[in-house]
């Protein structure tokens, strides 16, 4: 397998490569409103593309929200293109955007998963919340990361 080079989004043409992939992602393969996709947060955001052999194939962003009477990192939008997707590619990318919250100085982390992904959230050290909702169709669950919690890797 292949490394995903992660990288934050510096230029115009990684934000042209973050758009694409997000598109296809959610836009096409889900199904998700554009108004719904481009939902204002982008500019409060700090992205990141991976790339494997110079080409775009991941996404995410992480942006600072209030959360129960403290302010915390949300990592958002992880979206791998679908022929790169079972290669670690989706667990490389939550462990950069961690690592790059954290350089920040944040210690919690808050995500709203897509239901299906619980687990897999969960092997990341993310817990659920118990707070599940639907989002443009799509069954979701609150699942927080609290550094210091022994079930962190």
């Amino acid at each position: 397998m292949a490394s995903l080079d992660i990288i934050p989004v510096q230029s115009n043409e990684d934000w042209q490569a973050v758009r694409a992939i997000r598109r296809q992602v959610f836009i096409d393969e889900q199904d998700c409103p554009p108004e719904e996709e481009w939902d204002g947060h982008d500019e409060t955001s700090r992205h990141v593309v991976g790339r494997v052999d110079g080409q775009p194939v991941a996404t995410a962003r992480w942006r600072s929200v209030a959360h129960n009477k403290q302010i915390v990192a949300k990592l958002e939008r992880f979206a791998v293109l679908a022929e790169h997707r079972g290669q670690g590619y989706g667990t490389q990318l939550v462990k950069a955007v961690l690592a790059d919250a954290r350089r920040a100085g944040f210690e919690t982390f808050l995500l709203h998963a897509q239901a299906h992904l619980e687990e897999w959230y969960a092997s990341l050290g993310f817990t659920s919340t118990g707070h599940r909702f639907e989002e443009v169709g799509i069954p979701h669950v609150e699942m927080m990361r609290h550094e210091g919690d022994t079930n962190n890797q």
